[in-house]
């Protein structure tokens, strides 16, 4: 099973030595806060909200939910 992607991959052409670069954003090298982030965001996507949170508790963090009313 391939690795779960938070964003699709970019192709960076480096202007110094003509090569393309590619940076790929895989859930497992994401920050923790950068996770939460795009959690509590309200134009998040539903199905990557809970890519997300799935990964969060692959790492052993405590998930709570909290009314904002």
């Amino acid at each position: 099973m391939p690795p779960i992607k938070f964003k699709p991959s970019q192709t960076v052409r480096d202007r110094a030595t003509g090569k393309n670069v590619t940076s790929n954003f895989f859930m497992k090298s994401t920050k923790k806060e950068e996770l939460f982030d795009y959690i509590n965001s309200s134009n998040g996507q539903p199905k990557i909200k809970q890519k997300c949170k799935n990964e969060l508790v692959r790492r052993g963090i405590k998930i709570e939910y909290v009314s904002t009313t």
